[in-house]
């Protein structure tokens, strides 16, 4: 699947459903750790309008460790599985490591999703180039372990996109086709509050890089802050509210844990924004 890398502002935006396959998540941690009730979940996410399944098997919340490449398979296996013999969603692969990234590929996904943008595991470039599947490339400041350890940008936009059209072009070194790469600023990861509000607030700029661009704003803590909310799962107009305001900014995906919410108020405001049912 090719997301296609020019859309206008208001055009109709894809939702990534997120499946955590972890027992360490800072939103749904150990709820969807058990295969069944992963696949259970991932096929409740596509009935609700999902456009893309996003399963990973490491949390990246602050101060997580890293979780071994067999590890993350025993975990993702099972679910891909069971999700491809149910659904012909595509499915992304959250994952910084090749040998999970050739192995999924292997069965069925067609998207990586590298939260360290391809340079935390060298190998991943082939392994995407040969399979010349789509990945997003995501920005963070740091590792999960330290990302949220004094933050610091002179100007995060300007810093954010610098690093992202640095790795658009090692993609393209690598051989891997402009049009399989998508972009993602990274919310959340390795910035302040007001680095993501800055981020959120300047998203147009981001039209620079000429690719889709990913954004995930689900039920993040800067959220909880703004709203006073400590609970994750208690974040959902907010996030709503976030990610109806940086579709109306240019993004072409929004990655979501409450798919349901987001797509009815996706259409709403289509609807209002377009001027037609």
């Amino acid at each position: 699947m090719t997301v296609g890398a020019t859309r206008k502002p208001l055009a109709p935006a894809r939702l990534m459903g997120v499946l955590n396959v972890t027992p360490d998540s800072f939103s749904d941690g150990g709820k969807y750790l058990e295969p069944q009730a992963a696949v259970e979940h991932a096929l409740r996410l596509a009935a609700e309008g999902a456009d893309i399944m996003d399963m990973g098997a490491e949390s990246s919340r602050p101060g997580s460790a890293p979780v071994p490449p067999d590890e993350q398979l025993s975990r993702l296996l099972p679910v891909l599985k069971a999700f491809r013999r149910q659904s012909r969603l595509p499915v992304s692969i959250d994952t910084r490591s090749a040998h999970v990234a050739h192995a999924c590929l292997d069965e069925g996904a067609s998207i990586i999703n590298d939260i360290s943008a391809l340079t935390h595991d060298p190998r991943l470039r082939r392994v995407v180039a040969r399979a010349e599947c789509d990945v997003i490339l995501m920005h963070m400041q740091g590792t999960p372990a330290t990302m949220q350890q004094h933050p610091h940008y002179e100007d995060v936009v300007a810093e954010v996109i610098a690093f992202l059209r640095s790795r658009i072009r090692a993609c393209a070194s690598a051989g891997i086709r402009g049009e399989h790469v998508m972009v993602d600023p990274g919310i959340g990861f390795g910035k302040a509050l007001e680095d993501n509000l800055a981020i959120l607030r300047r998203l147009r700029e981001f039209a620079v890089l000429k690719r889709p661009l990913v954004v995930g704003v689900s039920r993040k803590s800067f959220l909880g802050t703004l709203t006073d909310e400590p609970v994750p799962e208690r974040r959902v107009a907010a996030s709503v509210a976030a990610g109806l305001w940086a579709v109306q900014q240019g993004a072409a995906i929004l990655r979501v844990h409450d798919v349901a919410e987001h797509r009815t108020a996706l259409r709403v405001a289509q609807a209002l924004l377009q001027g037609r049912r």
